[in-house]
């Protein structure tokens, strides 16, 4: 008798879980509505009132007797013949390789990079469908390295040519600006800060021109489990708090943020001190000749690169990043597949990465905000077989790693500015690169802290002493060169 009880106790609890899940994706899809047109709303609330100061501007001129003359754009470059190609199943009969504004239909969608009006400012249009080719205003494609499986899924015609996405239920899980940050060009350069809103701010396009329109940011909720996190809670290093950090296996809740790169050229080249042209023939030259548009589309001022993004790992109330009145802990990761996935020893970085989620988890739960920003470029954009060469030197006390790294650093500030940070408290153990570039950009840092030492792998000693030694923070001793080539890693030579 009392069994039965039992049984029917459980299968009653486990059908209020399942009916609460049910009922809690519901609440996330309808909430992702509202923070979506809450966000358009407010966007073009913005724009309807810039456009009312410029009308009584306007019209403050016109009483003082004085008008503006509009301006033509500048001549576009000659036409080019377009090849042709014989007409294959599922593809078109001519293969365009550049785009004119002078030949038949061409006609970008207009964009005004920095401009608070979005109307005005336009959205990122770099499809080349049948009905959007014509009208792109950007170089490159959407989904980064990835694109290329895009176009093999076309090739074999898995995919049509034609496909566009459907964004029902997609909107942003949590609300995020806007900042006056989004609307200054030289504040976000390498993405678009209105990304996470494109099909929705901008459904004119999709539904009355046939404009294929798409994000380049995505936000939505999660939870985290990673086998450390279990030991830092047993440790006493992690509190469960039932919000933030979930139960005793150290899982945690948190909202991510996924980015793809949308470089505005102009702003790049500035920021890098060189000018647009030399960019651009680099940036060509360098893929091959794989983007043509680049020196022969002077007009056309984006270029989405074919590289990774980022994701941002928020830990906390989202708007919280922003709030200038709480204190902000935050980490800047490099991804290192084999040591943040499989879990080598042979380098620091995954637990450089266990120890930016527990303190920035610990912020969080302080009543602050906790941060880790995570960038998809394998070492510092080495790519996975010099970085290994590069180990291979550190493992005999070698540091050559800064004959490789770059100043590629500086286009990681635009992803705090479209988040609203305006400083950080504490940032975690990152190099004086990524200092010098936060900190270049108007973000002020208060405290930096270095990684514990209990927290380095035995085999890795020698790569933490190179990358101190190249420029990582720390509190402790910086080995000289003479000191670090006297150091050898496990199994050397062996």
């Amino acid at each position: 008798m009392a069994d039965a009880l039992l049984t029917q106790i459980l299968t009653a609890v486990t059908q209020l879980q399942q009916d609460n899940k049910i009922l809690t994706a519901s609440v996330d899809a309808i909430n992702g509505r509202v923070n979506a047109l809450a966000d358009v709303k407010k966007l073009k609330d913005d724009a309807a009132a810039i456009q009312e100061e410029d009308a009584a501007k306007s019209a403050t001129t016109a009483i003082g007797g004085s008008a503006v003359e509009a301006t033509e754009p500048p001549a576009s470059p000659t036409n080019d013949v377009i090849p042709t190609v014989a007409k294959k199943q599922n593809v078109t009969s001519r293969i365009i390789l550049t785009t004119y504004p002078g030949q038949s239909g061409i006609d970008p969608i207009i964009m005004n990079w920095g401009e608070k009006d979005t109307a005005k400012r336009g959205p990122v249009v770099v499809s080349r469908g049948a009905s959007t080719v014509r009208r792109r205003n950007a170089i490159g494609a959407h989904g980064g390295s990835y694109s290329i499986y895009h176009a093999l899924a076309v090739a074999i015609q898995d995919l049509k040519v034609d496909h566009k996405p459907d964004f029902t239920n997609t909107e942003p899980a949590a609300t995020i600006g806007p900042f006056p940050q989004w609307s200054d060009p030289k504040k976000i350069v390498a993405m678009d800060p209105l990304g996470h809103l494109a099909p929705w701010l901008y459904n004119n396009y999709i539904n009355k021109e046939n404009v294929e329109i798409r994000p380049t940011i995505a936000i939505t909720k999660a939870h985290m489990k990673l086998p450390e996190l279990e030991n830092s809670v047993k440790a006493g290093r992690l509190k469960v708090d039932g919000k933030i950090c979930l139960n005793e296996s150290g899982e945690l809740a948190v909202t991510k943020f996924a980015v793809e790169p949308v470089w505005y050229l102009p702003g790049v080249a500035e920021r890098f001190g060189i000018d647009e042209g030399t960019l651009r023939r680099s940036l060509f030259e360098n893929t091959g000749g794989s983007f043509p548009e680049l020196i022969t589309r002077n007009d056309i001022k984006l270029f989405l690169p074919p590289i990774g993004g980022l994701t941002v790992y928020c830990f906390g109330d989202p708007a919280k990043m922003s709030d200038p009145n709480v204190k902000l802990a935050l980490r800047v990761h490099d991804e290192c597949n084999g040591s943040d996935v499989f879990g080598s020893d042979i380098c620091t970085c995954r637990p450089y990465l266990i120890f930016g989620i527990e303190e920035a988890v610990k912020e969080a739960q302080k009543g602050g905000s906790g941060v880790v920003v995570y960038f998809r470029k394998e070492g510092r954009a080495l790519g996975e077989v010099t970085k290994y060469l590069v180990y291979n030197a550190r493992k005999r006390g070698i540091d050559r790693a800064s004959e490789y790294f770059k100043r590629f650093q500086a286009l990681m500030p635009d992803v705090l500015h479209w988040l609203g940070i305006t400083k950080i408290d504490r940032m975690l153990s990152m190099s004086n690169m990524k200092y010098d570039a936060i900190v270049g950009q108007g973000i002020p840092i208060h405290e930096r802290i270095p990684i514990p030492d209990e927290m380095i792998p035995e085999d890795s000693r020698v790569e933490i002493d190179a990358k101190i030694h190249a420029g990582y923070f720390t509190t402790g001793k910086v080995m000289t060169m003479e000191e670090l080539s006297a150091v050898q890693g496990r199994a050397w030579g062996k």
